[in-house]
């Protein structure tokens, strides 16, 4: 049973930074392309950033480009995003996933890292 857990959320003032990682139990992540999402209350889940198997290559939604950066370390079986220059709308609990594209592929989601934003 693969499992996806996320870390590093936490509470952050506007224009601060958090550091999120996401590490697999049960299988390695190398072979996919992964992606981060996030669900804010109220909210459904959408899609903030991917990345391709070898890291190569990456995409953003438009509401974080230049301030997100989603990165991975194989060798360590985990799935990185920095975010920079937060802002309140930032708020959200943030996943990860195994993606196609922009889309998730696994059914099981991590229990998620809250990311809130103070103004």
């Amino acid at each position: 049973q693969v499992q996806l857990v996320e870390s590093g959320g936490g509470l952050v003032q506007a224009g601060g930074s958090l550091r999120l990682s996401c590490a697999a139990s049960g299988r390695t992540l190398s072979n996919y392309a992964m992606g981060w999402f996030r669900q804010a209350p109220g909210k459904e889940r959408e899609f903030v950033a991917g990345i391709n198997w070898s890291g190569g290559s990456t995409d953003y939604a438009d509401s974080v480009k230049g301030r997100f950066t989603i990165s991975r370390d194989n060798t360590k079986n985990t799935v990185y995003l920095q975010m920079n220059s937060l802002k309140p709308e930032d708020t959200a609990v943030y996943y990860c996933n195994v993606v196609a594209g922009s889309v998730p592929v696994w059914r099981n989601w991590g229990q998620g890292t809250q990311v809130t934003v103070s103004s």
